[in-house]
């Protein structure tokens, strides 16, 4: 199964409304009029994310990077890798990087009911809490995707939703080092939540290795424009301390 649907290929989210879809684009006033983040406030900074995980090979070939490279993420996971690789989740964790929810199966949440997507919001917390310890506060949607009961529901929980201002497209086949890197550093202006996967669970086969080799060109370009990668907490877009 390929990793996105064409509407909502970094260009859209939708929020379906009585029924019907109503496309948020990325970059369009959509996402405000929402109240759904996907720049943090301080302009100084950029925001790494990584989808998808854990992987046995894509994370921690990510964390290795992250640690030469000096630069904290935020790692959304799916609960159904965690419960299959729990130390590695609890690896992210404890090398100080910052985990959010990304739902049990990747289901996108017009495919599912609003009970269905429920349990999948309470089965991921269960296992990220068991094998980190934390409880998550951040929220992405699979794809991007909201609907309206979904994103109700995940403010009803506390958790706050998250999409991204810039992807690299790194989960398709063919995705380069540069193409990636290029792609995000094309878009970067200060405060962006950069879209990256960690996992080719539900992408294109090895798509995660040309993620990696991106990292040291991505970060040198985020470090030339002056910024500062920072992982994401619900204080990045409300400014409390």
């Amino acid at each position: 199964m390929r990793r996105r649907l064409s509407f909502a290929v970094g260009a859209a989210a939708a929020v379906v409304v009585a029924g019907l879809p109503v496309s948020a684009p990325v970059f369009g006033p959509g996402r405000s009029i929402l109240r759904v983040d996907d720049r943090v406030l301080d302009t100084s900074s950029v925001a790494l994310t990584f989808d998808d995980g854990p992987h046995p090979d894509g994370t921690p070939a990510a964390l290795a990077a992250l640690d030469r490279l000096g630069v904290k993420a935020t790692f959304f996971l799916v609960g159904e890798q965690v419960a299959r690789r729990p130390g590695l989740a609890a690896e992210i964790a404890a090398r100080g990087h910052r985990i959010g929810l990304h739902t049990y199966t990747h289901r996108v949440a017009t495919w599912i009911s609003p009970r269905a997507f429920r349990e999948e919001l309470d089965r991921t917390a269960a296992v990220i809490s068991e094998a980190t310890g934390r409880m998550p506060e951040l929220f992405r949607p699979p794809r991007g995707v909201f609907t309206y009961s979904a994103l109700a529901e995940v403010r009803r929980r506390g958790l706050h939703p998250v999409l991204w201002a810039a992807d690299g497209r790194d989960w398709r086949a063919s995705a380069t080092p540069l193409s990636i890197s290029g792609r995000i550093a094309g878009r970067l202006t200060g405060g962006e939540v950069v879209l990256l996967h960690d996992s080719d669970f539900y992408s294109s086969p090895g798509a995660w290795k040309s993620t990696i080799d991106a990292l040291p060109l991505l970060l040198s370009e985020v470090r030339k424009r002056g910024l500062l990668p920072a992982p994401l907490s619900r204080r990045c877009f409300s400014g409390a301390v």
